[in-house]
This record gives C-alpha cells, sequence and structure tokens, in this order.
C-alpha cells in the first residue's frame, strides 16, 4: 500500500523545479505550464520577491499564535483592504476555509435577524470547496458522492439566471445570502453575466441580504482587474479568496463590508495557521508585486493575446463550441459530449501544463508573467492537442 492516501488520479510527472512559466522533471524536461497550480502562481515560479519574501520571513519568524499580535498579518491585512475597498479580513490556510468563515458569517447574520434556519443561494455548477459546509454549496455529485448526510441551509438555483433568484427570495423568507462565484471554474470557466452579478446587488440590497462572492480562483489579479467585482461599480458584503494570494504558499482570506465585518468577534471563530508570518509575508510580496509591476492590466493583455492565437488556429475547425472566461482564465469548450480529459495527458507528453474541467472544457490558467512568445506558444500547443484530439476520435 502507498503511504498517500489514493485521493489524485496523478499523472505521471513529478516535478523539481521552476523558473518564469516552465516546471521542469528530474531528467531537467522542459514544462510550459498554463495551469499556475490550479490558477496558484500567477507570479510564476522562482519569481525573486516572493522567494526573498519566504526566505527573509523564515530567518526571522515562522509561527507565533493568533493570541498575540502578528505585525506581517496586519500589513497584509492594510494592503488587502486597501486593494478591495473592504473593511476587514480574517485569515485561513485556504479557500475552502476562506468560504467556510463566509459560511459562518452568513448563518451569524441570519441568527442575529431571528431566523432559525438561515439558508444562502448557492448556484448550480458551483465549486466552494470540499469541507462538509463547502461540500454541500458545491454542486458537483461526484464529489459529494459517499459524505451524506450534507448540510441543511442551502438552496441551489441555476447560474446567471436572475429571475431563478427572484423567485427563490419571494418564496423563502429565510434566505439570507447569496454566495456566488464572480468566474465558475470547476463548473467550466463560464463568466457571470453583466445583469446577473448586477442584479444580484440589487436583489440582495433589497432584501436585506449578504452578497457573498467565492473569487478563490478569480482574484489576485486574475481576471484583469485585482479582484473580478471591480469589473462592477459596487461592493460584495463578503468576498473570499485565496489561491494566487501567496503564490503558492497555503493561504486563505474571508473580507467583509459593512454589517457583514462586525458579525464575527471574539471566540466565534479562529484558526491556528491562519494569518501566520510566513503565508503573510508571501501574500505581501504578491500584492505589492502586482501592483508595482501593473500586472492587471499585463493580464488582459496576454490574455486577448492568447484568444486572438486560439481564434487563429481553431475557428476553421469545427472543434470549438465556445470561449469563456476573462483575463488569464480561458476556457475552451470543445464540440463534444466526451469526456476530453485525455488531453491533459497528451499536452503533458508535449510539454505543455493545462487542464480540462466540466469533462469538455480544455481550461488554461497561465502566469501572468508569461513574455508574448510564450504566450503565443501556450494558444499554439493548446491548438495541437485539441486537433490531435479530434483527429483521435475518427
Amino acid at each position: 500500500m502507498q503511504p498517500i492516501m489514493n485521493t489524485y488520479g496523478r499523472l505521471s510527472a513529478t516535478f523539481t523545479h521552476g523558473k518564469g512559466a516552465y516546471v521542469y522533471d528530474a531528467d531537467n524536461k522542459a514544462y510550459l505550464d498554463a495551469l499556475s497550480g490550479i490558477a496558484v502562481c500567477g507570479l510564476g515560479h522562482g519569481h525573486p520577491a516572493i522567494t526573498q519574501a519566504i526566505c527573509a520571513q523564515a530567518e526571522n519568524l515562522v509561527h507565533t499564535s493568533n493570541l498575540y499580535g502578528i505585525g506581517r498579518q496586519q500589513e497584509l491585512a492594510e494592503k488587502l483592504t486597501a486593494v478591495s475597498g473592504m473593511d476587514n479580513v480574517f485569515f485561513s490556510n485556504s479557500g475552502a476555509e476562506a468560504n467556510e468563515a463566509a459560511i459562518k458569517i452568513a448563518r451569524k447574520f441570519g441568527h442575529e435577524k431571528g431566523i432559525d434556519l438561515p439558508t444562502i443561494l448557492v448556484m448550480e455548477n458551483a465549486f466552494h470547496g470540499r469541507t462538509l459546509a463547502t461540500l454541500t454549496a458545491t454542486a458537483n455529485k461526484a464529489a459529494q458522492a459517499g459524505f451524506g448526510p450534507l448540510l441543511d441551509g442551502f438552496q441551489r438555483i441555476k447560474y446567471n439566471d436572475l429571475d431563478a433568484a427572484k423567485a427563490a427570495f419571494a418564496n423563502n423568507p429565510n434566505l439570507v445570502a447569496v454566495l456566488v462565484e464572480p468566474v465558475q471554474g470547476e463548473g467550466g470557466v463560464t463568466a457571470a453575466t453583466d445583469e446577473f452579478m448586477n442584479g444580484l446587488r440589487t436583489l440582495c440590497n433589497e432584501r436585506d441580504a449578504l452578497l457573498m462572492l467565492d473569487e478563490i480562483q478569480t482574484g489576485n489579479g486574475r481576471t484583469g482587474k485585482y479582484f473580478a467585482f471591480q469589473h462592477f461599480d459596487w461592493h460584495p458584503d463578503v468576498l473570499t479568496t485565496a489561491k494566487g494570494l501567496g503564490n503558492g504558499v497555503p493561504i486563505g482570506a474571508c473580507l467583509a463590508k459593512g454589517r457583514a465585518a462586525e458579525v464575527l468577534q471574539p471566540g466565534s471563530h479562529g484558526s491556528t495557521y491562519g494569518g501566520n508570518p510566513l503565508a503573510c509575508a508571501a501574500g505581501c510580496a504578491v500584492i505589492d508585486t502586482i501592483n508595482q509591476e501593473n500586472l492587471c492590466t499585463r493580464v488582459s493583455e496576454l490574455g486577448e493575446r492568447i484568444r486572438t492565437q486560439l481564434h487563429k488556429h481553431l475557428d476553421q475547425t469545427g472543434f470549438v463550441k465556445e470561449y469563456r472566461g476573462k483575463g488569464l482564465m480561458i476556457g475552451i469548450a470543445l464540440n463534444t459530449e466526451d469526456n476530453a480529459a485525455g488531453i491533459m495527458k497528451s499536452a503533458l507528453e508535449a510539454g505543455l501544463l493545462l487542464n480540462v474541467t466540466a469533462g469538455n472544457v480544455v481550461r488554461l490558467l497561465p502566469p501572468f508573467v508569461l513574455t508574448d512568445e510564450e504566450a503565443d506558444l501556450v494558444a499554439e500547443k493548446t491548438a495541437e492537442q485539441i486537433t490531435a484530439y479530434f483527429a483521435a476520435q475518427k
């Protein structure tokens, strides 16, 4: 029996080091990383600012406890609230934990209003994590299988269906919050429409409910703004993020604004490792680098460049049903009903890291540090793999 639990269907590669947009295996074979550890390493591998921040902090202090003040945590909180316009933040170790904090805020908010069963409106095809609460909010039957009974307090509607959201609020007085991804990553890289997002904000205002955005994947520059909600002219009440915040160092954050920022009080939530000095040092370096190097603008440019090249290579083939996403969160929905997960293996063999989600959507989440030439190569090699996949189906 292997010493690691059999929870991952791993591909046959083990990487030993990386630099920029490339990772290398034990034989020093180079792989162009168009996945960034699933939207984690937005600044690529071996970025000097991140490396320096981690090393310098490790020499001084890795961990104390949230029983005491943590200077780096305060610094990161100030940077996050400044870049987001939110009021305060709770630090965790992962995106699922950040979403757990959001769910607890919503439930406590509801109980304080006298609601016995506070209910959160969630979406079809959503993915919010694998803890019991976030798994219940997630709409993946395969991920939920074997873990019932799941929790009460969630109601699901179709994504991008504002009429369904209005009907849910009209028929359920227990609804206290909406939890939604601005772009559904695991659910097929589907972006919310402007009408849907603006409508949810208005609806939550009218119904005294919290609008909670899961920006675990879309945050930290991934869509061309620091946070995806900044494509609009309003703020959420609760905002969660993780993945790219630490560029590989585990960290999550749940930010709140207005009344939502006052819900959690001493004793109502906590974390042993959350916001420790090492993780927060990495987070500070990430925010500083994104801002100083104007990487959100660069993300928009690179995303447009890759899409243009994908159109050039694939538009006449009939292989693509739809292009999805924002910025460097790119989905290529293939014109097939079959599961196209095999593209991941063939791409790996060709020296390209990508992902297939929702069965037939090729997902690209490359780092923000791509050169123009590397961006063109991502598109070219992706198109080659898609073409080879369809050729093999004949």
